[in-house]
């Protein structure tokens, strides 16, 4: 029932978004000294979830299942930056912020989530 509604598919996509986002940053954060490792990032949450889905899956027979929903993993971009002497792109101080970024907008999914569960709740009278 709640995978029909568009306020939870939502709030779902974004907490995916969100850890996909800090996975990103700790492997940056990981190779903060590989010689040669270029930054990277994931694209705006709105720019992916607005996005149409183009999924690499086709469905040559009936039976095969379909995708539903978006896209299950954001494009990965290269995160622009000076770079260091031995050619690494990677700022921790940018990295960090990233970070928290990425936890707030995670937190900002759960909250939209638990606000519309309590909000279903009381309107069917079990709060």
């Amino acid at each position: 029932m709640f995978d029909t509604l568009d306020v939870f598919r939502m709030a779902n996509a974004m907490a995916r978004h969100a850890g996909s986002r800090q996975a990103v940053v700790a492997a940056n954060i990981a190779n903060a000294d590989t010689p040669g490792y270029r930054a990277r990032d994931v694209a705006a949450f709105a720019d992916t979830y607005a996005a149409p889905v183009t999924p690499d899956l086709r469905m040559t027979r009936a039976g095969h299942m379909a995708l539903a929903g978006p896209a299950g993993s954001p494009r990965i971009i290269d995160s622009p930056g000076p770079s260091a002497p031995n050619g690494n792109t990677v700022a921790l101080e940018t990295e960090m912020f990233r970070s928290v970024d990425a936890k707030r907008q995670h937190d900002r999914a759960l909250s939209i989530y638990r606000a519309s569960l309590d909000l279903i709740r009381s309107s069917l009278g079990r709060r």
